[in-house]
């Protein structure tokens, strides 16, 4: 068999032309690989971690202060969901902030946020495909979009809300990546989502939503997360996509970017939200609020504890919880015992008003 030599030019003795040398294009699924690499090290807005640092450093580590910070920044939020879900399978995978905070400790996204790429308000954001930090305020406006409607329409599933809410769009970092000239990655204002959507296919063959659902499944998210990501802009979306198209849409209408009105009302009658109900998340997104009813502090409690609790709020006695429950009164007052324990409460008033403000019951 006859061997062909290379030389430095890149040009075999045989004549054929090697991709070697400076001017070699890596392979597609090499660029594709950085380009997901790229997303997983989404750059840590500062504040963020140094947030983390004085909540999870504090004499008494401030859990709730540390699941604030997470869900309040997309690249702390992929770099937790990812250390968290490390290794897992589909029956095993972390859904939410709160779960991860809790499986990892505080001091896990302490050890996460301190090795994560940072950036600052006031400072160069690196490339210009990148911008983080407007990312980073789209993605807030769904989620508190997103949170909205959940409150409106009785969504059980807040912290998973919240989660594909924060991370709905990381398709589009991949895609920006890839196509850092493409100026439809961001900047693309006066055009509505679903046409931003069309250009993406038709001008790439591929969308951000799909791409989306590809990168968490690529980080063990559970199925439900990531086809939630994958189909918040389909027409036929329902539950936890259509909420999440919907809210995105409403936070383009709050940014003063395009929205189609019709495509907004569908969406939202798609996750149950009524037309008043819709005006008002309309007239009052800009301003700022968190529902004090979403707990964000895993609940020590088990079910059955809980519902103890419930019965008791409604003004039910021992013998009467027992009857509603099929249990004995001596189980409902080893119930009532476990309690107090778990949550430092010496009374029947005292361990209501702890779930009641902390958003257990």
């Amino acid at each position: 068999m006859q061997s062909t030599k290379a030389h430095s030019n890149g040009k075999a003795e045989s004549g054929v032309v090697h991709p070697t040398g400076a001017h070699a294009k890596p392979a597609p699924g090499a660029r594709l690989a950085a380009a997901f690499e790229a997303v997983e090290k989404f750059p840590v807005l500062m504040e963020s971690r140094s947030r983390v640092v004085r909540a999870a450093t504090a004499e008494t580590s401030r859990v709730s202060e540390v699941v604030e910070a997470v869900e309040s920044d997309v690249g702390l939020a992929i770099a937790v969901m990812r250390f968290a879900n490390r290794g897992a399978g589909a029956s095993t995978s972390t859904a939410t902030v709160p779960e991860a905070v809790e499986a990892i400790k505080s001091s896990g996204v302490l050890a996460v946020a301190g090795t994560a790429p940072v950036f600052d308000f006031f400072e160069p954001n690196g490339s210009r495909e990148l911008r983080p930090e407007r990312f980073r305020s789209h993605a807030l406006a769904s989620q508190q979009a997103a949170d909205e409607i959940g409150r409106a329409v009785g969504w059980e599933g807040r912290d998973e809300l919240a989660l594909v809410a924060l991370l709905h769009d990381i398709g589009r970092l991949v895609i920006c990546h890839l196509h850092p000239r493409d100026a439809n990655c961001f900047d693309a204002v006066a055009k509505t989502p679903e046409q931003r959507l069309r250009e993406e296919r038709g001008r790439l063959g591929i969308d951000h939503a799909v791409v989306g659902g590809v990168l968490a499944r690529r980080w063990n998210l559970p199925q439900r997360i990531a086809v939630a990501i994958e189909r918040h802009h389909a027409q036929d979306a329902t539950g936890l996509a259509a909420m999440v198209g919907t809210a995105d849409m409403v936070a383009h209408y709050s940014q003063g970017d395009a929205v189609n009105p019709e495509r907004l009302r569908e969406s939202a009658r798609m996750c149950g939200l009524e037309s008043e109900a819709l005006r008002d998340l309309l007239y009052e997104l800009p301003c700022s609020r968190r529902d004090p009813s979403r707990s964000i502090e895993p609940c020590p409690l088990s079910a059955r504890e809980l519902d103890v609790l419930r019965h008791l709020s409604e003004g039910m006695v021992y013998k009467q919880i027992a009857g509603e429950m099929q249990l004995s009164v001596s189980t409902i007052r080893t119930h009532l015992h476990n309690v107090y324990g778990k949550i430092g409460a010496v009374d029947r008033a005292q361990a209501v008003l702890t779930a009641r403000d902390h958003g257990w019951i």
